[in-house]
C-alpha cells in the first residue's frame, strides 16, 4: 500500500479511496468549505469597467 502524507483536515494518515483525506468525513468537511467560500483568494474587487464583453449579449449585462 502506498503511504500518502496527513489528512489535509485533521492530520491523520490519509487513505487511498479518500486521498487527500482520512475519511468521508473529512472529504466532506473540504467539499462544504468551497461551497460556502471558506477557501478564497483575497484580492481587490472586480470593477465592472475593467470587464471586456466578448458578446453583445454581455454588454447589456454591464450597462446596468
Amino acid at each position: 500500500m502506498t503511504k500518502f502524507g496527513p489528512c489535509a483536515i485533521c492530520g491523520k494518515p490519509a487513505v487511498e479511496s479518500y486521498k487527500p483525506f482520512c475519511s468521508k468525513r473529512c472529504a466532506d468537511i473540504d467539499l462544504n468549505r468551497w461551497f460556502t467560500g471558506g477557501y478564497a483568494v483575497p484580492g481587490e474587487d472586480a470593477d465592472h469597467a475593467d470587464v471586456v464583453p466578448s458578446s453583445p449579449d454581455e454588454v447589456s449585462r454591464f450597462d446596468h
